[in-house]
């Protein structure tokens, strides 16, 4: 029997399917791809151990009983997007670890771009806005700190890929150096309308286009694999980022059609056709698929944490052995009991764009259980892709008929249903739910003849299952407006703690923390959000933690520990001890002369302090009158 085998080399494991002309799955191998987390967000993976996975499950694919490697057609690749390999081309040894998509190093240099203003022409030639989640930034991080990294570029011993670019240069035995359109369009670095790096993409990010590889249509023949490599010598016709080839696989071929992709994290993606839509609402834009000669784009929200929320669960958590667990736990309860999950464990995606963003669980009841935590961790991936669902809608104009879903996680029908319900859409879900590897091998086999016509693929499409809508419109109106609110304190923790990528913001003021969170300045000052009866307290005595119910209410709060928490830099401002608070630089520099200075002045740093202090340690707040009893005096000195 002809078959195509497609290599799906994901995020958490790497697998090899080999399909039928019908589209259904003849083999199937998969093995589990190690995460290595230097620091708090970063993320690496073993670019050697990806290419080693790749050959164990392709030989293992061929080898199943009643497969003859002979009969393989095509070879179709599809992977993880954004990861960032850079290799040397004599020897294919890696320069270093590959940088996931979901590593946010690149942060500091993003904003420094954005703060440049360089925002609105990234966006108006790839379609994506400034993020480290793309590849671009990650190779200029490579070459600014892997030793050599930069001068082995530029003599032309260090290139650079994607994941697929990785696969094809060693399916190939290194003679191939080549990606195609919709990955290359995911790497802040490529022209969507030219089809081609942009050169003034190129200067801005830092990278040589000597290094990167040739961009080719989705459906081409790259080259032949390397019978020394897998075996085989068969022609690799078809190479797709696997969002888009899930698109594909999905049969979303129309204008409007959206799919969901519910893996580690969670992408939809809506068909545009042929024509480019900028989005107004935090969507992307790439390149879908090339056929028939015709580029297809589609506007896509990229949710950062989806199944792996339910693998947090198992994993970090440990209140769930299985992840199919979730789904008996989910329904054991009526509802969350108030508990919401907000899952930014890596900042948020589509539409919010926030890297600072940090990930809570927030309503928390001593009647609060671990079925109630497992219910809002899955709504949490609902609520996540209804976001993007109503951005698209406002983007394009059209409604959504219908969201097709795929991946691990849509497995769950617990979470299906919330979707349908939390969406007002219809869910469908079909028979072969791994749309990524189907894809791929679907755009290999048009390729090379495999398949005649995308209509021939249409028939292939089975409805597993469908899940209508049946919440209110009142209620899902009011279970959206929780969600926004609990996203806005997952926002507001980088603002107000100086929080940002795991390093506090040396920047960071008190002053500011407590204007963005108690609101504007009016006629009186700075007005509490609460209402005007809530007593703008002092900060308690020796610690400084801020005693103000609004800041509780976000959990902003010093720290016990000296010389950490926001104290420490307002203390700086104001000349105050290194221990963190107005007590601790009055006892230290009471009656003591600093160099340089002439007996008899007091140094102005510390008149400051006690303008706002005392040797108790309470630490006042500018806009407040010190209190005359404990305000230290010349003549008490």
């Amino acid at each position: 029997m002809r078959f195509i085998l497609s290599v799906d080399a994901g995020t958490t494991s790497v697998r090899a399917m080999l399909f039928g002309r019908g589209g259904e799955v003849l083999a199937v191998s998969q093995r589990q791809l190690t995460q290595i987390y230097p620091e708090p967000g970063l993320v690496e993976h073993d670019a050697s151990e990806i290419w080693d996975l790749c050959r164990v499950t392709i030989g293992e694919a061929l080898s199943r009983p009643g497969i003859d490697p002979a009969e393989c057609v095509a070879f179709a690749v599809t992977n993880q997007r954004e990861t960032a390999v850079v290799w040397d081309p004599e020897t294919g040894t890696p320069l270093c670890n590959a940088i996931v998509w979901q590593d946010r190093r690149t942060g500091p240099f993003c904003e420094e771009l954005a703060s440049r203003g360089y925002d609105d022409e990234v966006f108006s030639r790839t379609g994506l806005h400034i993020d480290p989640y793309f590849t671009g930034t990650k190779i200029r991080w490579i070459l600014d700190n892997v030793p050599g990294a930069r001068d082995a570029a530029e003599s032309g011993k260090a290139i650079a890929g994607t994941v697929d670019s990785w696969i094809i240069w060693n399916l190939t035995g290194g003679k191939v150096h080549a990606t195609d359109y919709s990955n290359a369009s995911r790497t802040m670095l490529f022209n969507i309308r030219d089809l081609d790096w942009d050169p003034v993409l190129l200067e801005m990010v830092g990278v040589p286009r000597s290094m990167l590889p040739e961009p080719h249509p989705t459906g081409h023949v790259f080259g032949t694999t390397d019978p020394g490599a897998v075996g085989v010598e068969v022609p690799i016709a078809g190479s797709m980022g696997d969002q888009q080839a899930a698109l594909f696989g999905q049969q979303c071929l129309s204008e409007g059609d959206v799919k969901v992709t519910f893996g580690t994290g969670g992408f939809l993606l809506m068909n545009l056709g042929t024509e480019p839509v900028l989005s107004r609402n935090g969507l992307l834009t790439t390149v879908a698929w090339t056929s028939g000669g015709k580029t297809y784009y589609a506007v896509e929200g990229s949710i950062y944490i989806a199944g792996a929320a339910v693998q947090w669960l198992r994993d970090e958590l440990q209140i769930v052995e299985a992840s199919e667990e979730t789904e008996r736990m989910a329904e054991s309860v009526p509802d969350t009991a108030g508990c919401t999950v907000v899952p930014a464990f890596s900042g948020l995606g589509a539409p919010h764009w926030d890297q600072g963003a940090r990930g809570m669980i927030m309503g928390l009841t001593r009647g609060t259980n671990r079925n109630h935590l497992a219910r809002a961790a899955l709504e949490s991936i609902a609520f996540q892709a209804c976001e993007v669902v109503r951005a698209m809608t406002a983007d394009t104009g059209r409604p959504a008929s219908s969201i097709r879903v795929d991946g691990g996680a849509s497995a769950n029908d617990f979470l299906c249903r919330f979707l349908a319900d939390i969406t007002g859409v219809r869910v469908l879900r079909p028979k072969v739910i791994e749309s990524t590897a189907l894809g791929a091998a679907y755009e290999a086999g048009l390729t090379v003849g495999f398949w005649d016509d995308v209509s021939e693929l249409e028939t292939n499409w089975r409805l597993d299952r469908e899940f209508v809508p049946s919440m209110s419109e009142e209620e899902r109106s009011r279970r959206l407006a929780e969600w926004s609110k609990a996203v806005e304190c997952a926002k507001a923790w980088s603002r107000i703690c100086g929080e940002r990528d795991g390093r506090r913001r040396p920047e960071h003021r008190l002053r500011d923390a407590v204007r963005r969170v108690r609101g504007p300045e009016g006629p009186e000052g700075v007005q509490p959000r609460h209402g005007p009866d809530v007593p703008v307290r002092r900060a308690c005595p020796g610690h400084g933690r801020l005693r103000r119910p609004e800041l509780r209410l976000l959990g902003v709060r010093g720290d016990r520990r000296r010389g950490r928490g926001i104290h420490r830099h307002r203390a700086r401002d104001v000349g105050m001890g290194r221990e963190g608070h107005a007590g601790a630089g009055l006892r230290r520099d009471a009656g003591r002369r600093r160099p340089g200075e002439a007996h008899g002045r007091r140094p102005q740093a510390l008149e400051d302090t006690r303008s706002h202090g005392d040797r108790r340690g309470y630490c006042a707040v500018r806009d407040r009158a010190p209190d005359p009893r404990r305000v230290t005096t010349s003549s008490r000195r």
